[in-house]
Parts: C-alpha cells; sequence; structure tokens
C-alpha cells in the first residue's frame, strides 16, 4: 500500500500536480501517434507546454493585483473574518493527502476509461482544480464518517464519484461551448460549470443572444471603451480607487508599500488589465497547439475525444462578458456580504480570484444565450452561490476539516455538488 502511494504521490506531484506537464505529455502522445516529424512535435509540444505557462503566468499577475482588493472592501463595510477552529488545509493533507493524491490518480483513470467506452468523449486535464476538488471532497468524506474512517472506503468510493464527475461535468455544457466557441473541438474542464450552465440556461429565457455584451454601443468620446483591454482596465481601476478613498489613506498604507493610495488603486487595476491581457494570449496559443495534437491521442487511445480545458479558455471569445459577469457578481456578493452581516447568520469573506474566474466565465456562458440581460444573469448566480455556498460550507458541511480553504478557494460546483454528497453520505452514517 506504501509503494502505491508513494508511486501515486510522485505522479500527483510531478504530473497531476503540473497541469503544464499533463498537457505537455498529452501534445507529445498526440503528435507521435501522428507520425510528425521531430520538429513538429519538439515545436507543439514546447509551444503546448509555453501556453499553458503563459496563462499561469497571467492568472499569477492577476491573483497578485487582487491581493489587497478583498481586505480592502471588507474594511469598508466593517466585516472581521470570523475565527476558525479546524485542521485546517495544512494539517488535513498531512493526514490524508496520501488519498487525495490517490483520489486524483484513479479518477483521473477512470475518467479516461470512462471516456473509452461511454458516449462522453472528454479527458479532464485542468490539474490544479483536480488536485482542490479531491481534498474537499476527502473533508466531506471525513466530516460524515468522522476522523477514524477508513481512508481505503473514501479512496474507491471517492475516485468513482470524481472520475464520473470528471467525465460528466464536461458533457453537460458542452452544448453551450460549441455556441461560444463556433465549434466542438475543445470542451469547459472547471468547477465553474453549474454557474456556467445556470446562466446560459437563464439567459436563453431572459435575454436575447443578438444584444451581446460585444455589440454594446457607446457614445463616439467613450470609443476607447471598444477595446476590451481598456474596458477591463477601467472598471477594475474605478472598484479600486472608490474602495481606496472609502477605506482611506492611512488603512491602505498596509498594501501601498509608501505609495498614494489612489495611485496605488489605479496601478493595481493596470496591473489586473495587464493579467488579464496575458491570459488571453496564452489561451490563444495554447488551444492553437493542442488541438491539433489533441487530435492524435483522441484517434488512438480515445476515439473523438476532446480535452476539457481550465475556464479562461472561454474568455478571447466574449472579453466584455467577462468583466461585466464579474461586476455583476461582486455587487451581488457585497450585498450579501451586508445582509447576511446584519442578520448575523455569517460573515462572509468575498474571494476575489475564485469570484473573477468563476464569474467572468460564467458571464461568457450567459452572454451567448441572452446577451447582456445573460452575463448579468449569470454573474448574479455566481455571487449568490459562492456567497452562500461558502456560509453553508464553513458551518456545516466542513466546519472541523478544510473551512480555511473554503474561505479562498470554495466554489460553485464544489458548494452544490458537495452540499448533495455531505447530505447522501449522511444518510449512511
Amino acid at each position: 500500500m506504501s509503494t502505491l502511494i508513494n508511486i501515486s504521490k510522485w505522479l500527483a506531484d510531478n504530473i497531476f500536480g503540473e497541469p503544464a506537464v499533463l498537457i505537455g505529455i498529452i501534445a507529445l502522445i498526440g503528435l507521435l501517434v501522428q507520425k510528425k516529424s521531430k520538429s513538429e512535435v519538439i515545436a507543439g509540444t514546447i509551444k503546448t507546454i509555453l501556453g499553458f505557462l503563459i496563462i499561469q503566468a497571467g492568472s499569477g499577475v492577476v491573483v497578485d493585483a487582487m491581493g489587497s482588493f478583498g481586505p480592502m472592501w471588507q474594511h469598508v463595510f466593517g466585516i472581521e473574518a470570523q475565527p476558525i477552529q479546524a485542521m485546517g488545509t495544512d494539517n488535513f493533507i498531512a493526514t490524508y493527502g496520501g488519498t487525495v493524491t490517490l483520489m486524483m490518480t484513479f479518477g483521473f483513470l477512470i475518467n479516461v476509461i470512462l471516456a473509452r467506452f461511454t458516449p462522453f468523449k472528454y479527458i479532464y486535464l485542468t490539474g490544479h482544480m483536480m488536485f482542490w476538488l479531491c481534498l474537499v471532497v476527502t473533508g466531506i468524506f471525513v466530516e460524515a464518517f468522522g476522523p477514524d474512517v477508513s481512508q481505503t472506503k473514501i479512496l474507491l468510493i471517492g475516485s468513482v464519484l470524481i472520475g464520473i464527475y470528471w467525465t460528466l461535468q464536461p458533457a453537460y455544457v458542452q452544448k453551450y461551448m460549441k455556441k461560444i466557441t463556433g465549434k466542438d473541438n475543445i470542451a469547459l474542464g472547471h468547477t465553474v460549470s453549474f454557474a456556467a450552465w445556470s446562466g446560459a440556461k437563464l439567459g436563453s429565457l431572459i435575454g436575447n443572444p443578438e444584444k451581446s455584451c460585444e455589440n454594446i454601443k457607446v457614445p463616439k468620446a467613450f470609443d476607447f471603451l471598444k477595446d476590451s483591454n481598456v474596458v477591463i482596465v477601467t472598471v477594475m481601476g474605478l472598484f479600486y480607487c472608490i474602495g481606496a478613498v472609502l477605506a482611506g489613506s492611512e488603512y491602505m498604507g498596509n498594501f501601498t508599500g509608501g505609495k498614494n493610495y489612489i495611485v496605488y488603486g489605479l496601478l493595481q487595476g493596470l496591473k489586473f488589465g495587464g493579467g488579464i491581457a496575458v491570459i488571453l494570449y496564452g489561451v490563444k496559443l495554447l488551444i492553437s497547439q493542442i488541438v491539433p495534437a489533441f487530435k492524435g491521442f483522441a484517434t488512438k487511445v480515445v476515439p473523438n475525444a476532446k480535452p476539457a480545458l481550465d475556464c479562461p479558455v472561454v474568455y478571447p471569445f466574449a472579453p466584455t462578458a467577462t468583466i461585466i459577469g464579474f461586476a455583476a457578481a461582486f455587487v451581488t456578493t457585497i450585498i450579501m456580504m451586508v445582509v447576511m452581516g446584519l442578520t448575523a447568520f455569517y460573515v462572509f469573506v468575498p474571494p476575489m480570484i475564485a469570484l473573477f474566474f468563476h464569474a467572468a466565465a460564467a458571464g461568457v456562458f450567459g452572454n451567448a444565450t441572452g446577451g447582456v440581460r445573460g452575463t448579468i444573469i449569470a454573474g448574479v448566480i455566481t455571487g449568490l452561490v459562492i456567497s452562500l455556498g461558502q456560509a453553508i460550507f464553513v458551518k456545516y458541511i466542513t466546519p472541523t476539516t478544510v473551512p480555511d480553504f473554503i474561505l479562498w478557494g470554495g466554489d460553485t460546483d464544489m458548494f452544490i455538488f458537495g452540499s448533495i454528497l455531505k447530505f447522501i453520505l449522511g444518510i449512511f452514517s
């Protein structure tokens, strides 16, 4: 058992834990089975990895730019995070890390087998979400059955559930992915799927795809807003500057490093926009390489399979919708933060990074079926699920295991499907 755990841990640390390596290997296999020339194999593999690393680099810039955003707005509303008494993520991984990594490995193998022998031809390649999802699922099992629960039982049941989720999750949103991309060659592999599907579904009922966010007409004096990069920087710069003014120079001094707090807000908005521009470039490079390479993998190993990729893959198809979706989610969470705080139900901590990546992707899905209205409703759904989901998870679903992770990493699918899982496990506990 220990040897198996060590092998799985090595695979998790060096392959699944490094999604750039995982995607590079998939591209390498795909190009080799197509018997491409050495030059094409080397170039295609390197460009695939490079595209992914560029996305990660851009995401890092966005994460850095968002670092003071949440604390700043919490200070504006006078809200402090609640003290948490639990194992905590570090201690939880030290105890259950072997189970988590084995679940990743076996879950991926089950995903490949299901894709090979069922009509659902999707291979889940979003490595970091694979790890976090297995962590939360393990936490739910421990909460349901207690700390003495058999880790073998967690592993067997959890791997099957995870493998099924990684196969079916891309499938049930693929209808809308085809509408967004205009093709059927890539899929969405991300835990935003519930918000994306709900936004697209409701968007089709209340909105009009002809009134797309990308067709928004603005007065000539505001022509500069036609550039998505300028829109993103402008909106985030405003959010930051307003928040900095309301928080005050004394509080903002904790983050500005001696700079004027208004100038600091503007710089953070610019940095955020720069990060998004880098992500969009990386996505274009990745798609241009992974799709042709994946044809080889799909033909030989899983015929007709499609790669299920991280959520930024949809951003280039509706960049204005990404920022409108985020703005709608942000306003929703602010309202929920005030409501929950006033009712003393829960002190909500806005997870700004998860909120942006989820709401931006959901906004693109809502825009595809409902235009501006669809984008806004998708953002509202994301904000509601994340704010209520965080409260329910921290208080009732994972209160003694990984609630600290939930504060910054919890997301829509974890909250929806995790709550269902906890309810079902509760019947048998």
